[in-house]
């Protein structure tokens, strides 16, 4: 059965329906789960493997959330986030 909840606008809405989530990580087992949970939970998922993909994809995908590994290849998470929040703000989830 299909959860929803109410909006603050009183409309039922199904949890991160249409909502974008971009997943950054350099582990593809993690990436999968992280991803696989996402999208049953109804989120659209973009993922990147390394720094310098993960800036590129939230510049051209515009996610609502980032879900972001600090130990990247490339360059590592803090500097994926100083640059994405640099063009626009964007919530982060750090993974440690």
């Amino acid at each position: 059965m299909e959860q929803t909840h109410t909006t603050h606008n009183g409309v039922a809405a199904t949890p991160g329906a249409q909502r974008r989530v971009l997943v950054v990580e350099d582990d593809a087992t993690i990436v999968d789960a992280i991803s696989a949970r996402l999208r049953a939970e109804g989120f659209l998922v973009q993922t990147a493997l390394d720094g310098p993909a993960a800036v590129d994809a939230a510049e051209a995908w515009q996610p609502d959330l980032m879900v972001l590994d600090i130990m990247l290849p490339g360059f590592d998470g803090l500097e994926v986030c100083r640059r994405v929040q640099a063009q626009r703000p964007v919530p982060v989830l750090m993974l440690t």
